[in-house]
């Protein structure tokens, strides 16, 4: 179960960072589009959306690092939130629900468990 946990860890950094990277690029896409419109109200509505909702999904993929690097020190506080990030990902279809299941199977695991208690 080592391994599992130690590829989940991985799976779940890599994971997170592509969504700051999804929310990085939203961000800077609605801010730059927002140059375009010539008049006044049209550029802040658009930078606010921008920096609300690309910020916000950067900002909620972060959680998903954090669990990554801790489930590769084997901290039972990041199996925690690792748990945590599955239930809330399991929405996201087709990727975040199986990166939630697959949580689920490992994390869940007796052995798992006692590895974790261990370190």
């Amino acid at each position: 179960m080592e391994g599992h946990t130690k590829v989940l860890g991985v799976l779940w950094i890599i994971y997170g960072v592509l969504g700051i990277l999804m929310g990085l690029l939203i961000l800077g896409l609605l801010f730059g589009i927002s140059y375009l419109p010539k008049d006044h109200e049209s550029p802040l509505i658009l930078r606010t959306v921008a920096v609300a909702g690309g910020g916000l999904i950067a900002l909620l993929s972060l959680p998903e690092v954090i669990a990554g690097f801790a489930l590769l020190k084997f901290k039972e506080w990041g199996r925690i939130l690792a748990l945590i990030v599955a239930v809330l990902n399991v929405i996201w279809f087709p990727f975040g629900t199986a990166l939630s299941i697959y949580t689920f199977v490992i994390l869940l695991n007796t052995e798992t468990i006692a590895l974790f208690q261990k370190n």
